[in-house]
């Protein structure tokens, strides 16, 4: 029996503003797939929330792009939506960007991860959940977690580790994939991944040699842009990522270790802005200043049987207040430039954002030199 872990997130209102979710839809959330559970769709379940963004991670047996699943989370958003309404949050409803569900939950509005495999005899899984950011924000930790030895040392010491990973690689704007092996294309995997704007790591896969069965994906991400599917800007992506670990693979301090370094990702404020990606536990997700800056939430399960142990909330430990400290001098540095880039996002960035509405009221203005 093969089990699937999913993980479908939405913003459906802010408490307050843009900063955290209201405990009424959490508590909505999780009466929804209890009702899922009792009815035999989902083996087991987990509501959680970074920033303003509702997180659904369920586990089942019916694979991957499941209708049923699906139509569940799709379900649960909409029952918080109304909720969100009737309490006058902000931005109520703002990913739900269809009018009916339509089978799947892709292109909806919503993010999605998903991953099925055969359970090992340990099954150790990490969740994470960014808010105020773009997909692209994954590519630097997953890309060190998967490829860099300097990153996880069981590339160059774990017998089942040294032939390396294969990396799915999506451009986003083309709807196009290309598969990457490494080390051998290291180089090739960095020249894409580097415009994270583009090209987001989608997938990473196993090679031949590993413990995990080569067509068994061990690390997901979600790939759905909010802008590419409204036609303008409605509010960042906000991605989740699911990541397996340990026994021919990085083992969970490799996969955490990327955290430890507060790289700059675009998003922040309206969505317009870089600034550094700061890791931190459940209890401090709420994104405040400048409306952020951008947060990571970690959460660590071991999957028995299709049920979820725990969570462990391994993003909030003490090992990275050193991170959390350097994310906000660089914020501070970051906000000194103001409306300038390059904490402003370049112009071409921008033109997914609320400012094309700005230049079309002054473009007549211009005039030839």
């Amino acid at each position: 029996m093969k089990t699937t872990l999913t993980v479908i997130k939405a913003d459906v209102g802010g408490f307050t503003g843009h900063s955290d979710v209201h405990p009424k839809l959490i508590e909505s959330a999780q009466k929804s797939l209890e009702s899922g559970k009792k009815k035999g769709i989902i083996l087991d379940y987990h509501v959680a929330k970074s920033g303003d963004d509702l997180e659904l991670i369920m586990t089942h047996t019916r694979g991957t792009d499941s209708k049923e699943v699906h139509e569940l989370a799709w379900d649960t958003f909409v029952g918080a939506t109304a909720i969100a309404k009737d309490l006058k949050l902000y931005g109520a409803g703002q990913d739900l960007l269809a009018d009916a569900f339509s089978g799947n939950i892709k292109g909806m509005g919503p993010g999605c991860a998903e991953l099925e495999f055969e359970e090992r005899k340990s099954e150790p899984i990490l969740v994470f959940m960014m808010d105020k950011t773009d997909p692209g924000a994954f590519n630097l930790p997953v890309f060190k977690m998967f490829a860099d030895p300097f990153n996880t040392a069981g590339l160059t010491i774990d017998p089942t580790m040294i032939n390396g990973f294969r990396f799915e690689v999506w451009d986003v704007y083309e709807n196009k994939r290309i598969m990457l092996d490494t080390p051998e294309e290291l180089y090739t995997l960095l020249s894409l991944i580097g415009t994270k704007s583009k090209y987001v790591i989608k997938r990473v896969y196993p090679r031949a040699g590993n413990k995990v069965p080569e067509n068994e994906a061990v690390a997901a991400v979600s790939t759905d842009k909010l802008h590419l599917i409204a036609g303008e800007y409605v509010g960042k992506d906000d991605p989740v990522a699911i990541v397996r670990c340990q026994s021919g693979l990085p083992s969970q301090g490799e996969v955490l270790e990327p955290f430890a370094f507060p790289h700059l990702v675009a998003g922040w404020m309206r969505g317009s802005h870089n600034g550094p990606l700061m890791p931190v536990g459940q209890k401090n997700s709420m994104t405040t200043r400048f409306d952020g800056p951008t947060r990571v939430v970690g959460l660590g399960f071991q999957i028995a049987n299709g049920k979820l142990v725990g969570p462990a909330d391994l993003l909030g430990d003490i090992a990275f207040d050193n991170a959390r400290k350097k994310a906000l001098e660089i914020a501070d540095y970051m906000r000194r430039h103001g409306p300038f880039e390059p904490h402003r996002l370049s112009a071409e960035e921008m033109e997914y954002t609320s400012m094309p509405k700005v230049m079309e009221k002054i473009k007549e203005r211009f005039e030839k030199i």
